[in-house]
């Protein structure tokens, strides 16, 4: 029976579709683009979490796989992120673990293409507590919680172990108040560690930012991208905590008012961000008696939170002597057998806590004074130092001078590390050590802005890497147990008079397959110290020996 009421079924359609007049459809024109726009309003809904929406990725793999990537050669898609919102971005991120930087780097820049009319970049930010930006960057900061897990005092080698094949879940917020925050939490592979990255940077409070993706020896795996509501309510203010003052007269002579001269002053506020104050915004809350001579303390307040609005004061203060005119200065050498390397036509860096003045007042008194308050004028060519208080008051000192045959670095402290070197490597013979005296001029911010030493063969195989404070790697250096290494460093001081100080360095060529260096520091205040590196594995008839300096200025004899 089913049969045979399905044939007369399909008998009877086909009956009906031989006729052209009993019913007919008129298909409206733009059917399909009705029909298309319908399916992407679904797929929208579709991809519509409440207030969240999975954006589309259409860059899965940020970089080459096998992590080749060079810098600002592989990108991931671009996320616009409006006021208000969130983007959060879910990815593997994989490494070659040759550097620190070879991993994650994150840009957020203004609505355009690269190299667009209207593209400017807000901030870079590396995944290893680094980055750079617009003159609003503060590298400052940056945080992070990353561990030393083996406890050799070096969080970096436990970092590239950690980031290999990490799981990164970045968040980038836009608030409505004008500031980007970013937090980026990685997990390593076995799910064991988890380490956070944060940093904060104002942006516009108006115009849509831009967040892409940066590889350098490195590639990211993209999972997944949302856009969520910020999680910043309101701009978040912060009290100052502290004010100082740099560059302060340390001297007036009496009768004279101006007791603010150049200096300037900087706050810095509860979340560490720092900031310079205009004076006009500093109430000087203590003026002392300047009519008398003596030492004095001026104070000053400071009112204002981040965002401007009136808080309780801060206060800040600096002494400067008052004191009577003075008539004359005598100049005295601390050590006048202290030999200074300087290179004809360079600028250079002459260092002062080698010298005492001693200023004659017009009532006949004297006093050891601030060298703050002199020029050094080196004179080469008459082996001497001119020291000038004014145009009226000068003095000179004998100094030993002696031109040096060749500058490693920059003289205004810019070079970075790894980028200058000895003109040539200097081969190292077994019984004829090699003896090199040597200036060094440093900005004396960190131990490492001072002279390092490479050890290598002909073909620049690295047997070692040491630097001044104690510190080395390589393939002679790590691992080896016979190796000696000393000094007698007082590290709290040891950054600060790295500026002027002479360094003899001597390296020899054991003949057994290692090799020593030797150094003899003498600060420019007479101060003497040593560093020994003894034992180094190296190939006794390929070594080789070259500076590396960073942030410093080494003048050679």
């Amino acid at each position: 029976m089913w049969r045979t009421l399905s044939a007369a079924c399909i008998a009877a359609l086909a009956f009906v579709g031989c006729q052209e007049d009993l019913y007919s459809i008129d298909a409206p024109d733009g059917l399909q683009e009705e029909i298309d726009a319908i399916a992407a309003e679904r797929e929208a809904e579709k991809n519509q979490q409440g207030d969240n929406e999975t954006l589309i990725i259409n860059t899965y793999d940020v970089g080459a796989t096998d992590c080749s990537s060079g810098w600002w050669t592989a990108f991931s898609d671009y996320f616009k992120i409006p006021t208000g919102k969130m983007l959060v971005l879910e990815f593997v991120n994989h490494t070659t673990g040759a550097n620190n930087w070879n991993n994650w780097n994150l840009c957020v820049t203004s609505p355009d293409v690269r190299d667009g009319d209207n593209y400017s970049e807000y901030f870079v930010l590396r995944s290893d507590n680094y980055g750079w930006g617009n003159d609003k960057y503060d590298g400052g900061i940056i945080s992070n919680d990353y561990p030393d897990l083996d406890g050799d005092g070096d969080i970096w080698n436990d970092f590239r172990a950690i980031m290999a094949d990490a799981n990164v879940v970045m968040k980038v917020d836009h608030s409505k108040a004008g500031y980007c925050y970013v937090t980026a939490v990685a997990t390593s592979a076995d799910g064991k560690t988890t380490i956070t990255e944060t940093y904060n940077h104002p942006v516009s409070i108006s115009e849509d930012i831009q967040a892409f993706l940066v590889a350098d020896g490195s590639y990211m795996e993209m999972k997944k991208a949302t856009l969520m509501p910020s999680e910043v309510a309101e701009l978040v203010d912060y009290e100052p905590v502290s004010l100082s003052i740099s560059n302060a007269p340390q001297s007036i002579v009496i009768g004279e008012t101006d007791f603010w001269g150049g200096a300037s002053a900087t706050v810095t506020f509860a979340d560490g961000s720092s900031a310079p104050v205009d004076t006009a915004d500093v109430t000087f809350a203590i003026i002392p008696d300047l009519t008398t001579v003596g030492t004095k303390t001026i104070v000053l307040a400071y009112t204002k939170t981040k965002l401007g609005n009136v808080c309780k004061p801060v206060t800040g203060y600096y002494v400067l002597e008052v004191t009577n005119k003075i008539e004359a200065i005598d100049v005295k050498n601390n050590v006048p057998d202290f030999t200074y390397y300087y290179m004809e036509g360079a600028a250079l860096n002459i260092p002062t806590v080698a010298f005492e003045i001693t200023a004659t007042y017009s009532d006949g008194t004297s006093s050891v004074m601030p060298n703050a308050n002199c020029q050094f004028i080196p004179d080469f060519a008459n082996g001497k130092m001119v020291v000038k208080y004014s145009d009226e008051v000068s003095a000179e000192v004998p100094v030993n001078f002696v031109k040096g045959s060749y500058a490693i670095g920059a003289p205004d402290f810019t070079n970075g590390w790894w980028t200058t070197f000895s003109p040539s490597d200097i081969k190292v013979e077994v019984g004829t050590p090699l003896e090199i005296e040597l200036s060094c001029y440093s900005d004396n911010l960190e131990n490492w802005h001072t002279p390092c030493y490479i050890l290598r063969g002909a073909e620049k195989n690295e047997y070692c890497v040491v630097r001044s404070d104690n510190f080395g790697w390589g393939a002679g250096y790590d691992g080896n147990d016979d190796k000696v290494v000393e000094s007698d460093w007082n590290f709290d001081t040891f950054k600060a008079n790295m500026n002027g100080s002479l360094y003899k360095v001597k390296i020899t060529n054991n003949g057994n397959g290692t090799a020593d260096i030797e150094v003899n520091v003498t600060y420019s205040n007479g101060e003497v110290h040593f560093q020994n590196y003894k034992g180094i594995k190296v190939n006794s008839d390929d070594l080789y020996f070259t500076f590396v300096t960073e942030e410093s200025y080494l003048v050679i004899k």
